[in-house]
């Protein structure tokens, strides 16, 4: 085995879900055959990933007959269980970041449009003169009920 191949193997490459379930499949005498620099090699060249199971996962084909192209699509959503990198792991907090402030503006502006809506129906006027208009629309669209 050589210096370089000793350094990329690692130490339990035969534990590896892709490379077992490929030994699985072969007679123990085949097993045994090989060493660990070759397993590696098997597993690079294969592409053996453990891409698991997706909580959604979503392939398809889509044909333009007429211009003779054909595009496929890909959609996957689950866990990630991969390693980041350190910009990954920034992008991915950024984005976490921004998902719960979008998240957060929702709930606070249901919640003051809710407020509003109390202090109209009780009849609690704090600015004489000023309405945004959102208690007349409810009364006329939400409260009349549906019309059959």
């Amino acid at each position: 085995m050589t210096d370089s191949a000793k350094q990329i193997i690692p130490e339990d490459i035969r534990h590896d879900p892709g490379i077992q379930r490929m030994l699985e499949r072969m007679p123990d005498s085949v097993q045994k055959s090989f060493n660990d620099e070759q397993l590696m090699h098997i597993r690079n060249a294969i592409g053996a990933r453990n891409w698991g199971n997706h909580k959604i996962d979503c392939r398809g084909v889509i044909t333009f007959p007429m211009l003779g192209w054909r595009y496929y699509f890909v959609f996957l959503f689950g866990k990630n269980r991969r390693h980041l990198t350190g910009k990954e792991k920034r992008i991915a907090n950024g984005l976490g970041t921004l998902i719960a402030a979008g998240l957060l503006t929702v709930v606070v502006l249901f919640v003051l449009v809710i407020l509003y809506l109390l202090k109209s129906a009780l009849g609690i006027d704090i600015f004489p003169g000023f309405s945004f208009g959102l208690w007349t629309w409810f009364k006329a669209n939400v409260l009349s009920g549906p019309v059959f």
